[in-house]
Order: structure tokens, then sequence, then C-alpha cells
């Protein structure tokens, strides 16, 4: 059901039809998520195969390689709101919508080529971060084959907002979980030399991610061009014509919404170099606690996208109350979920680290320990993570970027990441002040975020679009 569909109803089972639209929604976009972290896992657990040294080379380019995807990812998100808007405006549109797809698809291409060039100079990079040079040649084989995922990865990026737009999510899903087993069996056959193929080792790795964002591409131009929702679009027709004011508009809305990203995934990255500069056990026990709250923020990011689209349409189509409704009805459901996992961190903490490090083994004690105390801020950590995601994408859908990305700097730069310096090396609260600066930082921003939305009416005196 439409977030205009949903305004014809009976006024006392609106509420119902959301929660239920917003679920049907937000759970392939969920599941969607944790398919693409689970590509990520299984290149990890691979090359923790090939030994120490080249699972650390390969951790070593990945990083690199997600800083400048994450920014030109912001770069692509901002499709969706655009779309969403527009089919709430003008429910058949098709011309606008293939604009908007077709202006995304170029945008893919030109931020993917300084991309490119970037991660070309890999190994250059990493010996001028002070990297060991063994390792930093090793990342640099991988990134050499990685680099070329970029471009296919944004353009499903921008594919999957269309049929997101559309409220048609499923496809999304099947196609990362096709690619998910395809690149643990490329990573099979190129790491290790399987099938008559020679070992490659690492590069090997960089070869099977990208072919598997190749084939989510293909996938999902193949479902746009024939499935019979998708095809009256004619997504790839007169690909070759500019629309630059439509170009120059998703400049505007996406530099601000990779801004966001960019804040937020730094201040992680910091956190685990602060990690280790405390001790070797600090740093694993922060990257178990940091795995299994990344695990459930795919629940909330899901629901971000979600909350992007339905606001989005109630948005373009001028109708307030359906624009409170869809940011609420994702918001309580997103803060609710992590609330629930809050608590499941707390009362069953060994549980949940037992499935990364062996508990009986003594060893293991301090950073079992650490892990266990870190979970506790995580719980808290949790609630505030779900309230700005959610927040975020409620305020995306009112193309409402510019300000949310100063918050995002203020909340994690300003506060977040000063405080946690303080109390970890001032104060002597080690671990446990830098993961503190983490939960006060998202605190910031989610109450900054929930206050712009309150002032919404003000911030956008009309909901129907009129630039």
């Amino acid at each position: 059901m439409s977030a205009i569909e949903a305004g014809a109803r009976a006024p006392e089972n609106l509420w119902r039809q959301e929660i239920r639209a917003t679920i049907a929604l937000a759970w392939p976009m969920v599941l969607t998520n944790l398919g693409q972290t689970a590509m990520t896992a299984t290149d990890v657990m691979m090359m923790g195969r090939l030994g120490p040294d080249t699972l650390a080379a390969g951790a070593l380019g990945s990083n690199l390689y997600f800083m400048p995807l994450i920014f030109g990812l912001g770069l692509m998100l901002a499709t969706s709101p655009m779309m969403a808007t527009e089919l709430g405006r003008r429910r058949h549109s098709v011309r606008d919508l293939r604009r908007t797809v077709r202006q995304g698809l170029w945008l893919a291409i030109l931020i993917s080529i300084p991309i490119w060039l970037f991660l070309s100079h890999g190994e250059e990079v990493l010996l001028a971060m002070g990297q060991k040079p063994d390792l930093a040649h090793e990342a640099g084989i991988y990134l050499h084959w990685l680099q070329w995922a970029v471009l296919p990865f944004y353009g499903y990026i921008v594919l999957r907002s269309f049929i997101s737009a559309l409220e048609r999510p499923g496809w999304a899903l099947v196609i990362v979980f096709v690619a998910v087993a395809c690149n643990a069996f490329f990573n099979w056959v190129f790491m290790f030399g399987n099938l008559g193929v020679s070992s490659m080792g690492i590069a090997g790795s960089g070869l099977a991610t990208t072919l598997s964002s190749t084939l989510m591409f293909i996938g999902m131009a193949a479902v746009v061009m024939l499935e019979r929702k998708f095809r009256r679009y004619r997504l790839f027709g007169r690909f070759w014509r500019a629309d630059w004011p439509r170009f120059r508009g998703l400049l505007r809305l996406g530099l601000p919404i990779a801004g966001i990203l960019a804040f937020e995934v730094t201040i992680f990255n910091a956190a685990a170099l602060l990690m280790g500069l405390i001790d070797a056990d600090s740093l694993a026990a922060h990257a178990i606690a940091i795995q299994i709250a990344s695990i459930s923020f795919m629940v909330p990011l899901g629901l971000n996208q979600a909350a992007t689209v339905r606001v989005g349409l109630a948005h373009g189509a001028g109708n307030p109350e359906g624009v409170s409704r869809a940011g609420w009805t994702a918001f309580v459901i997103g803060v609710s979920f992590m609330a629930l996992m809050g608590l499941v961190m707390i009362l069953w903490p060994h549980a949940l680290i037992g499935a990364f490090i062996d508990l009986a083994d003594p060893a293991n004690a301090r950073v079992i320990s650490l892990a266990v105390s870190f979970l506790g801020f995580a719980a808290l950590f949790q609630i505030f993570d779900g309230a700005q995601a959610v927040a975020a994408g409620m305020l995306r859908g009112l193309h409402d970027t510019k300000v949310p990305m100063l918050y995002a700097a203020i909340g994690y730069w300003g506060v977040g990441l000063p405080l946690g310096v303080l109390l970890a090396f001032r104060f002597g609260l080690n671990g446990a002040g830098i993961w503190i600066g983490l939960a006060s930082g998202l605190a910031v921003v989610a109450a900054l975020l929930l206050g712009r939305w309150l002032r919404r009416d003000r911030i956008v005196p009309q909901l129907a679009i009129g630039h």
C-alpha cells in the first residue's frame, strides 16, 4: 500500500496500515543489508585461511576501500528521496523517474573515476600512513582487483533505490543473497586455485568481490528491464541524454548525505585506532562488541531506507498527516527493536561473545571481561544509534540533509570523539571511556535530528514540493 493510497482509507485504520506497509517495505531491506554484510564477512573468513598476514593486509585494504566508497554511496542514496517524492506527487510518473535513474548512473560513473585513481595508488597511500611495507604491498595488490567493484556496486544501489521507491524491494533481497553465494564460490576458486584455476591469493578475493558486484548490477538491470511493473519505465532508454538540473539536484541532496556517512564511519574508525593505543585486548574486545552492535544496526538501517521512501511519498503528495504517520511509525519500530537488543546484550553477553571467541580458553579471560563491559555501554548505544539512524531517514524523505550533516559533525566529532579521548586517556577509563564517548555522540545526534523533525512544519512550510 502506498502513502497515497493510505490517505484514502478510514482514519481509524491508518496507523495499523502504516505499520504493515513500513514493515513490508523494511524487512527485505534489512535482510538485504545483512546479506551485504555477510559478503564482507565471507571475505574476512576466507582470507583468514591464508594466514594472519594476509588477513591483516586485507583489513588494511578494506578500510582504505571503504573510505571513498562510503562517500560515493551517499551520492547514490540521494536518488531514493528524489524518486519517492516524485511518485508521491505523480503516482504514475515515468519520465521523471527515468531521468533520475539516468543521472544517478551518470553520477556513479563520474565519481568512480577519482575513486579508481585513488585506490590504484593504495600501496603508496598506506606507506604514507606508516603501515608496514609488506602489508601495504599485499593490500595494494588486493585493491588493484577490488577497485573495479565500485562502479557496478553504485549502479546496483541506484537501481535498488528505484525498485524501493516503487515499494518492491524483494528483488534486491534475492539478488544480494545470490551474490553472497557467488562471492563465496569465486573466493574458493580464485583465492585457493580450485577448478583448474591458478591460486591468486589475496588478489583472488578482490576479483571475487568485483565479479559479485558486477553480477548484482547485471541481475538488477535484468529485473528492471524484464519485470512487468518496471520495464515500462525503460530506464536505459536514451542514456546519453543529459539532464543537468536534475544532476545538480542529486549533488545538492547527495553531498550532505555523503558527509553524514563520512562523519559517522570515520568516528568508528577513529575509535578502533584509539583502542589500539590502549592495548591489544581492548582492541579485540572492541572489535567483538562493535561487530555485535553492527549486526543489530541492520534493522534500523533498513527502517531508515523505508522511512525515506514512505515519508517521501507522503511529502510529494502534500500530505502532512501521512508524513507524520510514516516517520513516527518507523521511528517507534526502530527504537523499540534496538531497546530489545540492548536488553539482550545486558542479560546474555557471554552467549553473544561466545560466537566470536572461545569462552573456555583462560588466555581470553581479559578480552571477554572487557567485551562484557563494552556490551553494557553498547546496550545504551543501541537506542541512540537506532534513533539517529531512523530520524536521518525521516528527514531525508523531506529532502532535509544539509543541517543533519552539520548535526553529525557536531555530535560525532565535536562531542563524541573529544569526550571519548578525555575519558579514556585523561581520566583513566580506557576502553570504557571510548564507548561512553561514542554513546554520547550518538545521543547528541539523535536528539538534534529528533528536534529538527519536531520542527518540520516550520522548516518545510509546505510539504508539496514547489521547486
